[in-house]
């Protein structure tokens, strides 16, 4: 603790809550907290206005920091894959860490977890926590099958890298070497620039170092494998397709090894040494050197490679590739004449040059896969989200690109300021044309052309009726999924009947229900009662939380462990409720002070929940309740024990000596309950963890609890024979309480109290089953088929999406009539749309307690989808879609892998985009559960963009004469 004291639980909060406010700063330290233990903390001090139940509550003291819950492996602590702030961890700046270590303390033997802030962005400087460190393998060129795996921060340089590579290999500072990161199986590129960082030279997650030690002749063992390898002249070709085309020379080892390109390496930026192809030179730092295939592919038909966790980037790319329109713009290089480098809210054309190329590169039929890795720099350089290593969302990454790619190549050179207005009752067709109108005179893109519609937003005032109409436009649409109304789940049911092994049940229960819904649902095919129901979320051998009946399931994710127990004092009349309370029970295993390891504590299996009187109940009487309801997984009886002890045996012969149960005469250790905190301590000042070196070595000094000094020897024998002894600790177990109000014979436990059941290892070892307390049964429901789920039309989304609905809690509208928030009513209708449809279907849903993915089958059409029927446009025209491509996710939340279908426009072929793998596919293999976005092309739209030559104007352009006067014109066709 710290020196002066611990503040008081609201000076803790100003002081967390202030520091919690900090902004982070390239190069600060902040740390991780596991967020159950956050939250039990905010909890016992009143953090939240909202939650002010329990402030100061022994039972609520949140002990030492365990940030065990975090790791996927508790021994190495290394961090769970995919840990989502807020909701897995926490993070606090240093400051902050300090001062909850300083009251709190931490786990005996759990190092902190620290990261670093790191810059994100070119332009726009955005700082955020490092969570996830990038893991690189390291290797000697002289021996490659030495690899050592290493974490290094985005914002170490390459000469960090060398240094620890030079120490991990034992390599002195007088020998010169070089580094090499390979990223294919034969493709080496040299980091010669020390002061570049890990971010910067793009290293990714699981990549490949290689160190190289110049020669005693003053060769590099890699230049001179390359110069005796070379059976003809090899000429390094530029990354450029201007430039590639140019040369017709290849190597002869090189004409069987696939073509690969690193995206804009044109600009020998970054250099590249392909060990199948030779190159000359001293050095063998050349350009990049790219092998093409004898017999051109075909265009389009080329992967991109994965740069570390990017399947989310390939697979929009491979849908907008694929998209004709769009790509024959860039191919035709009419970009060039568009690009918008002044466009405060573009990225000065760079953007727009980085995909240009790419897509030049895919398109140009000689390669079979290649790396964006300038794309993937320069999309990180604007949208610091994008610019790490981690599994992103690829709409998210489509909406930024279409967005930037729009800014990039707005015609508009000077955006005028006009002013929103409402329809104020006004034809529908007056005010769709006039937010047309008003949207192309500060966006006019090719973006614009191709992808944005306008739908029409109604909202209606609950109080006034006032009627507010506005017309939006659109890039892509989002449409809900139709929710299934219940959801299953798994929980545990512990009976009350020691005999009864805990019992695992698939019960299904409304989605947006509460605690007693499944309760009720249980007790439909358990026979228990559910009204003697308690529901609890056990974690870490503890209850991290116990539900109330009228709290929603929602709050259950479907990670969390849910056991329900039986509790015989709850169903009675509220006079005989109120006499019994359900006391959680942990059980812990003494660690024994060693050389090397402090005394303490160390839970283990699941905890228990006991209905015992508040009042009338004392120490024995708590022991036998409990030993009872264990019997089924402890060896010996309580009484088995007892006579045995009394027969005079202190030897090993039955497992209990007094040395190792604390068993024998005057003077020796008494296994009584301890004390919890007096009534005139501070709240804040809990003694501490039991995990500490204090904790067990001064167990004989914390023994004056429990049953009044008046009881008599004999009854003192008895508690001396007894298989664990009880401490009084707070809700995680962690913490021992010292002293607690006697009331004669009787132990004073309340609502709040928490019962430890300490083990001695030797006793534990002898008498407590590990294999049958774990045990238990599956009802009949676990083996019942689950119900297929359902698939839903893409039309029942649309519909969906154009239902009205009433605005949530949280998304109010203000209606200027009523002059206050409303929770009005919304409803969208579709206007106009695009050449290009993109629709995505929202599989993804988050809140404060729910993460979930739906993965419901979305039946959509390969081709002929009309629209037509859910345009509000009375004049419109006809609206048949074909699809083009499709952009798939597979796996669960935070993951996952994103692959895409695509139909080539060349030669009107499906194919299937899986990184670097390109593959034919049918069209029945394109409806999937994994379909996340959809790409459909408008009917009328295909002869404008087929061909090379064709023109960019809209369909009801006459010739190209009338461009520059009808795109200002609303496409309704």
């Amino acid at each position: 603790m710290a020196e002066g004291g611990v503040p008081d639980l609201e000076s803790q909060k100003n002081e967390i809550g202030n520091l919690l406010k900090t902004a982070p700063v390239k190069g600060d330290a902040w740390y991780l907290i596991d967020s159950r233990w956050f939250k039990q903390w905010k909890k016992y001090v009143g953090f939240d206005n909202w939650d002010m139940y329990n402030v100061g509550e022994r039972g609520m003291f949140p002990g030492p920091i365990d940030n065990s819950g975090l790791f996927a492996e508790v021994e190495s602590q290394v961090l769970k894959e995919h840990l989502i702030d807020e909701l897995d961890y926490v993070l606090v700046p240093t400051e902050a860490w300090n001062k909850l270590v300083s009251w709190y303390a931490c786990i005996e033997g759990q190092e902190p977890i620290v990261r670093k802030v790191v810059e994100h962005g070119m332009f726009v400087k955005h700082c955020k926590v490092e969570v996830y460190l990038l893991e690189l393998k390291l290797c000697e060129n002289n021996n490659m099958d030495n690899v050592v795996t290493r974490h290094f921060s985005k914002a170490d340089t390459i000469d960090t890298i060398e240094k620890e590579m030079r120490k991990l290999f034992s390599i002195s500072l007088e020998k010169e070497t070089r580094l090499w990161n390979r990223y294919m199986t034969n493709t080496y590129e040299p980091l010669n620039k020390p002061d570049s960082t890990v971010q910067d030279a793009g290293l990714y997650q699981g990549q490949l170092l290689v160190i190289e030690l110049k020669n005693e002749d003053g060769t590099w063992p890699r230049q001179t494998s390359q110069t005796k390898s070379s059976t003809a002249t090899s000429r390094n070709l530029s990354t450029s397709p201007k430039s590639s085309t140019c040369s017709n020379s290849y190597s002869s080892s090189s004409l069987s090894s696939p073509s690969t390109v690193s995206n804009g390496d044109s600009n020998n930026s970054s250099n590249i040494l392909n060990s199948s192809s030779s190159t000359r030179g001293s050095s063998g730092y050349g350009s990049m050197n790219s092998s093409y295939r004898e017999s051109p592919s075909q265009a389009g038909l080329c992967g991109l490679s994965n740069l570390g966790n990017t399947c989310f980037m390939n697979s929009a790319l491979q849908c907008l590739s694929n998209t004709g329109p769009l790509t024959d713009y860039f191919l035709q290089g009419k970009y060039e004449e568009e690009l918008n480098r002044e466009n405060p809210l573009g990225m000065r054309g760079e953007i727009a040059e980085a995909y240009a190329e790419l897509i030049k590169q895919m398109w140009s039929g000689r390669n079979v896969y290649v790396a964006p890795r300038m794309f993937k720099t320069q999309v990180g350089c604007f949208a610091p989200q994008f610019s790490g290593y981690q599994q992103q969302d690829s709409q998210e990454l489509l909406a930024f690109l279409l967005d930037g790619l729009h800014e990039d190549l707005n015609r508009v050179k000077k955006k005028p300021y006009l002013e929103l207005k409402d329809a104020n009752g006004r034809e529908d067709e007056t005010v769709a044309t006039e937010a047309w109108e008003n949207h192309r005179l500060r966006n006019n893109s090719i973006i614009v052309d191709i992808f944005h519609g306008l739908f029409k937003s109604t909202l209606v005032c609950p109080e006034c009726s006032k009627v507010s109409v506005t017309f939006d436009p659109f890039c892509y649409l989002t449409l809900p999924l139709p929710m299934k109304k219940d959801r299953t789940m798994e929980i545990f049911l512990v009976r009350a009947d020691p005999k009864s092994k805990p019992t695992q049940y698939r019960v299904i229960v409304p989605k947006l229900g509460t605690i007693s819904d499944l309760c009720t649902t249980l007790c439909q095919i358990s026979g228990i009662a559910a009204e003697k129901m308690v529901v609890t979320d056990v974690y870490n051998h503890r209850f991290h939380k116990t539900y109330r009946q009228d709290e929603a399931l929602n709050h259950i994710m479907d990670r969390d462990d849910i056991f329900v127990y039986e509790v015989s004092g709850a169903g009675e009349d509220d006079v005989e409720s109120s006499k019994y309370i359900n006391l959680p029970i942990y059980f812990r295993e003494k660690r024994l002070r060693s050389s090397n390891t402090p005394a303490g504590t160390i839970l283990f299996g699941q905890p228990l929940l006991i209905s015992v009187p508040k009042d009338n109940i004392t120490l024995d009487n708590l022991y036998d309740l409990i030993l009872a309801r264990i019997s089924r997984y402890v060896k010996q009886t309580h009484k088995e024990i007892i006579e045995s002890n009394n027969c005079g045996s202190q030897s090993t012969d039955n497992g209990l000596s007094s040395e190792t149960n604390g068993i024998g005469d005057e003077g020796e250790e008494e296994m009584d309950l301890q004390n919890a905190m007096g009534d005139n301590e501070e709240p804040g000042s809990e003694p501490e963890n039991s995990q500490s070196d204090s904790s067990a070595a001064d167990e004989n000094d914390k023994m004056e609890n429990g049953p009044t000094k008046r009881t008599t020897k004999e009854n003192t024998q008895n508690y001396r024979k007894k298989l664990f002894t009880f401490n009084l600790v707070n809700a995680y177990g962690t913490s021992d309480f010292s002293s607690i109000t006697e009331d004669g014979t009787f132990l004073k436990l309340s609502s709040h109290s928490t019962i430890a059941v300490d083990w001695d290892p030797e006793i534990k070892k002898m008498y407590y089953d590990d294999q049958e307390a774990e045990a238990y049964d599956k009802h009949e429901s676990m083996s019942q088929p689950q119900k297929k789920r359902s698939s839903v039309a893409l039309r029942d989304c649309i519909e969906l999406f154009i239902t009205m609905e009433v605005l949530g809690e949280h998304d109010l509208w203000y209606c200027p009539i009523c002059k206050k928030h409303q929770q009005a009513t919304k409803k969208f209708d579709l206007w106009s749309l695009p050449k290009i449809l993109v629709v995505h279907l929202k599989r993804f849903s988050y809140n404060r307690y729910w993460r979930d993915k739906l993965d419901t089958l979305v039946e959509f059409p390969i081709r002929d989808l009309n629209m037509s029927e859910f345009v509000y446009n009375p004049k419109a025209g006809l609206y048949v879609y074909d699809l083009v491509a499709v952009s798939n996710h597979y796996g669960g939340m935070g993951g996952g892998h994103y692959t895409a279908y695509a139909k080539n426009k060349i030669d009107g072929q499906w194919y299937y985009f899986d990184d670097s793998s390109v593959s034919g596919a049918s069209e029945d293999q394109i409806v999937t559960k994994a379909a996340y976005v959809l790409f459909y092309q408008r009917r009328d739209s295909y002869s404008h963009f087929d061909s090379p030559s064709a023109s960019l104007s809209t369909p009801t352009e006459e010739n190209g004469e009338n461009r520059k006067h009808d795109e200002d014109k609303m496409d309704t066709n």
